[in-house]
């Protein structure tokens, strides 16, 4: 069937269009698969949050539930078994796409966020996860945090892809490339026979909840109100500008001559929360090659809508200086703003991961 105009232009700029969003009801409805037919998505990301919304408003568990409560497994053991059993749909339904486009075709599936801060037990659980869902093209998101860096290199290293997520500040994501990187040279380090044939990442750069969070604190300092609502596109923009002079390195050139694809940046919360802007804003200011855009349903379909491509990431880097620069001098500590950032979004995910082992529980318990 023929793509939306609109999604299909994005695509061919170099955005890959990704959902943000599964659920056993959209595999089986055929809804994921139209997606695929006729918005453009070539992928699938998802997060505590999801699966909550997912199991809690849905029939289609029912059986499976049945099952692992009469069996009577625990309920860490049941939500893995259910959150895998979907996203292993997803990747089977996806496989065509990754076959034709190895970096696309790719579904997330999150380590449990109360990991975020050990090492270790994150790496640990990259691995279990790997095993259990058992489909090459599985993203396993590991969050961004100082203790989640190490474990991006091991896991990396091990052959295992990666969806580094919750990305704030340009200095956190520079770091989380130089995680990837270092984690294939382990690779090599350990066997200079090493294949890289599979092994993929994307680097996931939050966007709204950055204006989210600016914006409140100009309106508190009295700032030109002009300046609302540009801190989150400005500072993604900067990214990507990062993100080139990494993998144009000499570094990188080295471990590309043996079969390395570059990590890509991911824009993620491309959801507009203020109904001020614009509901495209960020999808509109961040086309640049070799990307991906992780979107809300409606935020995806307001773009096959009316969406219209912005000014180009690539020549929009002056100005996105300017606009940090001028938040800056307005008085919004901006390390500030991303350290309290990255704690909410540690905690939201954890939040949502008590909501979903609850949900969980008590069906369980009903099903027994």
């Amino acid at each position: 069937m023929a793509q939306n105009e609109n999604l299909a232009q994005l695509s061919k700029a170099g955005v890959a269009v990704w959902l943000d969003d599964l659920s056993r009801d959209r595999i089986r409805s055929g809804n994921l698969q139209q997606l695929v037919d006729e918005h453009s998505v070539v992928g699938v990301t998802t997060n505590p949050s999801i699966f909550a919304a997912a199991i809690s408003g849905s029939k289609s568990y029912d059986d499976q539930l049945h099952a692992l409560a009469v069996r009577n497994v625990s309920v860490e053991e049941a939500l893995r078994t259910i959150t895998a059993a979907d996203v292993r749909d997803a990747c089977d339904l996806l496989a065509p796409v990754a076959a034709a486009a190895p970096g696309d075709g790719r579904v997330s599936l999150e380590v449990a966020p109360g990991l975020a801060h050990e090492t270790d037990a994150t790496a640990a659980e990259a691995a279990h996860l790997w095993w259990l869902v058992d489909r090459e093209n599985l993203f396993i998101k590991i969050p961004a945090t100082v203790e989640g860096l190490p474990a991006i290199t091991s896991t990396i290293a091990k052959g295992i892809s990666v969806n580094v997520t919750l990305i704030f500040s340009l200095e956190r994501y520079r770091a989380v490339m130089e995680a990837y990187i270092a984690g294939l040279e382990q690779r090599l380090a350990e066997d200079p026979d090493a294949s890289f044939d599979g092994i993929a990442s994307v680097a996931s750069f939050f966007v709204s909840r950055v204006d989210s969070e600016i914006d409140k604190r100009l309106d508190a300092a009295g700032a030109d109100p002009s300046l609302k609502g540009k801190a989150g596109v400005a500072n993604a923009q900067l990214a990507y500008q990062a993100y080139e002079e990494v993998f144009s390195s000499d570094r990188w050139k080295a471990l590309e001559a043996k079969g390395a694809k570059p990590q890509r940046p991911l824009w993620a919360s491309t959801g507009v929360k203020n109904p001020d802007y614009s509901d495209t804003l960020y999808l509109s200011e961040l086309i640049a090659p070799g990307t991906v855009n992780t979107m809300p349903e409606k935020t995806m379909l307001a773009y096959a809508d009316h969406g219209q491509p912005g000014t180009p990431v690539q020549s929009a880097y002056a100005d996105a200086e300017k606009v940090m620069q001028a938040v800056a001098d307005a008085g919004v500590d901006l390390d500030d703003v991303f350290q309290l950032l990255e704690q909410e979004g540690v905690q939201k995910f954890i939040d949502a991961w008590d909501e979903l082992t609850g949900s969980v529980q008590e069906q369980l318990q009903d099903k027994a």
